[in-house]
């Protein structure tokens, strides 16, 4: 449950939407229940059955005129009507003026009323940007987060299998760490998974005979980045000679979280195997897959083309030495 009180969201976002107060502190211990905004123009229009009085309500020229429209005791009746229910808060964009009868009923149901210069599109934006923000749906994963090739890995595994070691190498060599340990994972807009790493241990590791390290101590500042996409989750587990292992790779295996579906790619381990490669070549595959070449399908429809035709694939000559620039 998102804990968001309207003095909060006004501390949060005053400077940068402009906000000012008009009446009073009135509903600053008052929650944001939800992440969406809400227009309340059929509301002030008397229809209040599907009323979503429980969001940020947001008037723009649209609402200020309507009510400027009416005689004062419509326009007194209409704003009842809305402030009668249970408002977080209001805002007026666009700089309008305010109804004196608008304040007035306001502060009887003591609920805080903002204005902004910001056109109401522009405030909506900005403002719908930092709700989704703080309601986004998160969930905790033990797990290492490291950016390669521009690439979200996310290595997963039993304690102590070696995620923090693997992750410290691929540092070594030139990726980003986002986060070691703890994963703090939330779901933006579009399904989207965004990880980065808790407060208390970020860009710190650990690792086992050695102990935490600053990653951005020891590496330098381009070694970490605060967040990062999750696009990948790569397993690792103990060889196991029981298991079918995957060989080609046509058939994708998926994993979700937070429900949304991700490429889930398991490495069994071994001594001597170098896992380091193995995930920068995992997320090089997903770069080729992202922009429209999948390795393994490609292989797979030469190997039909080649039975179908019953021998090997005609080779041209001319063609191949166009390209011998050597």
């Amino acid at each position: 449950m998102v804990n968001l009180s309207v003095e909060e969201l006004y501390s949060s976002v005053q400077s940068r939407l402009s906000m000012e107060i008009v009446n009073g502190t009135y509903s600053f211990r008052k929650m944001v229940k939800e992440g969406d905004l809400n227009r309340p123009g059929l509301a002030l229009a008397g229809f209040t059955k599907v009323f979503t009085y429980d969001r940020i309500q947001v008037l723009g020229n649209t609402e200020m005129r309507f009510l400027e429209g009416m005689s004062p005791g419509e326009r007194r009746h209409a704003i009842q009507t809305m402030l009668n229910f249970d408002i977080p808060c209001i805002v007026i964009t666009d700089n309008n003026a305010i109804p004196p009868e608008f304040v007035d009923i306001s502060n009887q149901r003591g609920i805080t009323v903002f204005r902004t210069p910001l056109k109401t599109t522009q405030f909506t934006h900005l403002l719908g940007d930092f709700l989704d923000e703080k309601f986004a749906p998160t969930t905790t994963v033990h797990g290492t987060l490291v950016d390669v090739f521009g690439v979200g890995l996310l290595f997963t595994g039993r304690s102590g299998i070696g995620k923090s070691e693997i992750a410290l190498d691929l540092i070594e060599r030139g990726h980003r760490l986002v986060a070691d340990d703890v994963v703090q994972i939330s779901r933006k807009a579009a399904g989207i998974l965004t990880g980065q790493g808790s407060e208390m241990l970020k860009y710190h590791m650990e690792i086992r005979g050695l102990g935490i390290i600053d990653i951005r101590s020891i590496f330098g500042i381009h070694a970490t980045r605060a967040q990062k996409r999750v696009e990948v989750e790569v397993h690792l587990e103990e060889w196991d000679n029981a298991e079918d292992y995957e060989r080609i790779g046509v058939d994708e295996q998926h994993t979700k979280i937070l429900d949304v579906e991700i490429p889930f790619v398991k490495i069994p381990i071994f001594p001597g195997k170098n896992i380091t490669v193995i995930a920068e070549v995992v997320a090089m595959s997903q770069l080729l897959k992202v922009s429209g070449h999948h390795m393994a399908r490609e292989f797979d429809e030469r190997l039909k083309r080649k039975i179908q035709s019953g021998g090997e694939e005609p080779f041209d000559m001319e063609r191949y030495l166009e390209r011998d620039f050597e």
